[in-house]
This record gives structure tokens, sequence and C-alpha cells, in this order.
């Protein structure tokens, strides 16, 4: 169960605002909330920081929502 329909609807922004800062088209994003396509590794990297939680929260593997402390490179 990916979670990116609810992050999205929680901070009020439709497919196109996410679509518009993954640089990728609406088409593809809804695909991604539908579970029709899979998530390229990075755009799951961006996405985590976007919505400022963990990969494994949304993909459904926890339900922390709190992001694990990020490593600075």
């Amino acid at each position: 169960m990916i979670r990116l329909k609810d992050l999205r609807e929680d901070r009020d922004l439709c497919q196109k605002d996410i679509a518009d800062e993954l640089n990728i088209t609406q088409t593809n994003y809804s695909k991604y909330e539908l579970e029709k396509i899979n998530i390229p590794i990075e755009t799951l990297r961006k996405l985590s920081i976007f919505f400022n939680t963990s990969i494994d929260y949304i993909l459904g593997m926890t339900n922390e929502i709190k992001p694990y402390p990020r490593v600075n490179k």
C-alpha cells in the first residue's frame, strides 16, 4: 500500500503539483499512486524529502511518519 495519495491530500496538493516537483507528467504520477508502475528509487528519495517522511512510510512498511535522521554529505 503506497501512501502517496494520503500524503498529497494532507497538504491540499493535486497530482500536477507533485508531478511538476518531480519533473514528470501528471499521468506518470497518477500511475505511482495507483501502483500501476514502480516508483524509481531516486523518485522515492525525492518524495521522502518533499513529504518529510521515510521511504518505508511511503511504501507502507511502517506506520511511523517521522523520517529517519538525514545523512549529511
